[in-house]
């Protein structure tokens, strides 16, 4: 039953990274990855399992000497989230860097900003 709750907000948060990604504000865009990435997370938490005991613990019970989880995929979830925040909060920075340059956050009114500044340069378009 909980992996299928699991499954679920899976699928919710991958959507929401999806529709994020897809928008036209930077800032969005960083949270869409960010959400994307803790879909991610969930996944593979959920595949690791979540039956069985803390490892410590699963090694003293008598007669259930199999049932311990693996702590490898929390350790590297938990690695995954760290390095996330930091990733989030250098692609935030950045954000502000372009909007202080350009005054915008807008993808598109950035891109034509690029192609204005490109054929001023040199008349090359895309």
């Amino acid at each position: 039953m909980t992996q299928v709750v699991l499954a679920l907000v899976l699928g919710l948060l991958f959507a929401l990274g999806t529709f994020l990604v897809l928008r036209r504000d930077v800032v969005r865009v960083v949270w869409g990855v960010t959400i994307i990435s803790q879909s991610a997370n969930v996944y593979l938490v959920t595949m690791g399992g979540l039956s069985g005991t803390v490892p410590i613990l699963g090694h003293g019970v008598p007669g259930a000497p199999g049932a311990v989880t693996d702590p490898l995929v929390q350790a590297l979830v938990l690695t995954a989230i760290v390095i996330g925040f930091g990733t989030t909060a250098f692609a935030l920075v950045l954000t502000y860097r372009v909007y202080e340059e350009h005054g915008t956050i807008d993808l598109h009114d950035l891109g034509r900003a690029a192609d204005a500044e490109a054929e001023a340069d040199g008349g090359v378009d895309r």
